[in-house]
């Protein structure tokens, strides 16, 4: 019976220890991804760009523009005059060369948005920029594409990687049909199929803009929409401003939040 007795006070205690060091993890564990999900941006490197309810950071129009509990809104009501011209809300962080920019957005079904990156002001104009943009509609006719704003006009169509070509190899470009006529395709990077099916209507969905060198990447839910590799050095930019479009038409809402940045140079 004494061993019996002490066998059993050995399992017990096993098992008090157990569960208390299965109780210590378990806290641990549940601390560690509480502080990881909260850090996971932070320790890659990103910074958020938004102020959870103000626009300090930004200049632009706060007409079209307002910032609530973290959602930047740009919208275009009924009741307010018709938008003459594209107007942009503008990032105080200063000209930007290589990154990786992380936002979501969600777009009424009107609606005709963008992120310009590497763009520099159009100063005829106010709340104006001039340079590339990955291009957000409602419709989902061009979301992801690779438009630059009052400058080449499309440099790669959704599903495409291409190549803007040299000028000094022979061919001067020139913007026609609202594409640049020195863009090469090199290969697709979506079929028609995925591009139907990538973007989520009326609901919140993840955009990415990769710039390195001269390598341009937009994805969308993960997905590459397109890839533009810009060899006309007349042309490109290797770095400047970024911004949040509205563009003129009918009235529209378009919604970005949880907008980070990590400069890779």
């Amino acid at each position: 019976m004494k061993k019996i007795f002490k066998f059993s006070c050995i399992c017990l205690t096993a098992t008090v220890l157990l569960s208390s060091c299965n109780g210590n993890t378990a806290e641990k564990n549940n601390a560690t991804d509480s502080t990881s999900t909260e850090n996971t941006m932070s320790e890659q490197g990103y910074i958020a760009m938004f102020e959870p309810n103000s626009l300090s950071g930004w200049e632009g129009d706060s007409t079209y523009w307002k910032m609530e509990n973290g959602v930047l809104s740009g919208e275009i009501r009924e009741d307010q005059e018709p938008l003459k011209n594209n107007t942009f809300l503008i990032w105080n962080g200063g000209d930007v060369g290589d990154f990786s920019l992380k936002t979501k957005f969600k777009i009424s079904e009107n609606g005709n948005s963008g992120v310009n990156y590497r763009s520099d002001r159009f100063t005829e104009l106010p709340n104006a920029l001039r340079g590339y943009q990955a291009d957000i509609d409602g419709k989902n006719n061009y979301t992801g594409q690779n438009y630059e704003e009052r400058k080449r006009t499309t440099l790669a169509y959704r599903g495409q990687r291409t190549e803007i070509l040299n000028p000094a190899d022979g061919v001067k470009g020139e913007s026609k049909g609202n594409a640049w006529t020195n863009m090469k395709v090199l290969d697709s990077v979506a079929t028609p199929e995925e591009l139907k099916t990538i973007v989520k209507p009326n609901d919140w969905n993840d955009l990415e803009i990769v710039a390195e060198g001269n390598k341009l990447t937009h994805y969308v839910n993960g997905k590459i929409i397109a890839e533009v590799i810009d060899n006309d050095p007349e042309n490109r930019k290797d770095k400047g401003l970024i911004g949040v479009q509205v563009h003129v038409g009918p009235p529209m809402k378009v919604e970005y939040k949880d907008m980070q940045i990590k400069i890779i140079k």
